[in-house]
């Protein structure tokens, strides 16, 4: 129960920092965040924006690892743990999505411009999206189960070349794109002690609100699944 409590305290800190700390061109208090040229007050979103592009990541790596315990154990509930995995996944990539969207409005003028991390978030969006359809297309639930765990395996090959490889290697307006010169010290991380504090602290609890979030879903996915049986 206590870190619940633990958890309200951070995720409260982080948005109130995140939101409310002004960003100035010579911090001379601990509440004061540094000017960064080229993101100015648009640097904040990384305490948003960052989390939920990560926990998009552990979402689909936890999703493959189930997969792979379900292939070898043949359990369902480590299908209702990848799948559990799977939606909060599509959940977050869907709210870095959205979140990156609107910086690159404020910034680049427009919702979206096909830019190298813009493409690849999509492309993992439209992979992980057939995983859905292809789970819904099949009734036996050992097949889809088996057919979904390998699906995982193959798709997560792929994330860590759209999240971190070609989105730095290729150029772009994203920060941290091959031809930035601008947002180095945000991407790199090498941020003031004060906002490397709240990035991680929003780090750490987005990444407990995961887990929280994870625990209810299998579960409910277990539950619905055995009150269906009962219904047949």
């Amino acid at each position: 129960m206590y870190w619940k409590y633990t958890l309200f305290v951070l995720m409260s800190f982080v948005i109130v920092a995140g939101l409310s700390f002004p960003i100035v061109s010579s911090p001379s208090v601990w509440y004061e965040f540094p000017l960064i040229p080229g993101l100015e007050e648009k640097a904040k979103i990384i305490f948003f924006h960052v989390p939920t592009a990560w926990l998009s990541v552990i979402s689909f790596l936890m999703a493959m690892v189930y997969g792979i315990k379900y292939l070898s154990k043949k359990n369902l509930d480590d299908d209702a743990k990848s799948n559990a995995a799977l939606q909060l996944g599509m959940i977050f990539t869907i709210l870095a999505t959205v979140t990156g969207s609107i910086w690159a409005k404020f910034t680049w003028g427009a919702f979206w411009h096909w830019d190298p991390r813009e493409t690849s978030i999509f492309i993992l969006l439209l992979i992980y999206g057939s995983l859905f359809a292809l789970r819904s297309a099949i009734e036996n639930e050992d097949k889809r189960a088996r057919l979904s765990a390998v699906y995982s395996i193959f798709a997560f090959l792929t994330v860590p070349f759209f999240i971190f490889i070609m989105p730095r290697i290729m150029p772009g307006l994203h920060p941290g794109s091959a031809n930035d010169t601008n947002s180095g010290p945000v991407v790199d991380f090498q941020m003031n002690a004060n906002m490397m504090l709240v990035f991680y602290l929003s780090l750490t609890a987005f990444t407990i609100l995961y887990f929280w979030m994870w625990n209810i879903g299998y579960k409910t996915i277990i539950i619905k699944d055995k009150l269906s049986k009962k219904l047949i």
